[in-house]
């Protein structure tokens, strides 16, 4: 049984900083591509970064280039998400996901298919 859960959430002032986790469990396999999205309310949700397991590659959508950073620890199976620079317009459940994959780049377009409850930000 995959569970994804997400902590780190909060209420920030701009500016501000906040780490997010997301610890994996039950995964059957050891490579995959991990995910961090984000919802608005009343907007559709977002890809924020991607990152894979076998080869630590990374990729942002704009809004994140330089101001969040995605990392992941194999010994604790649990990706984070650096959030920097926090603009009220970052506010929002921010959400992990998962996608089984042995490859080197992972995309933030593809079909994840376990996702976490999601933990909230508030800018």
């Amino acid at each position: 049984h995959v569970q994804l859960v997400e902590s780190g959430g909060g209420s920030v002032q701009a500016g501000g900083s906040l780490r997010l986790s997301c610890e994996v469990s039950g995964y059957p396999y050891s490579h995959k591509c991990l995910a961090w999205f984000r919802q608005a309310p009343g907007k559709q949700r977002e890809g924020v970064a991607v990152i894979s397991t076998r080869g630590k590659n990374t990729d942002y959508a704009n809004v994140a280039k330089g101001r969040f950073a995605i990392t992941y620890y194999d010994s604790k199976d649990t990706v984070y998400l650096q959030l920097d620079k926090l603009e009220p317009e970052d506010t929002g459940m921010y959400s992990c996901a998962a996608l089984l994959s042995s490859s080197f780049t992972c995309t933030l377009s593809s079909n994840y298919n376990y996702w976490g409850q999601g933990t909230q930000v508030t800018v």
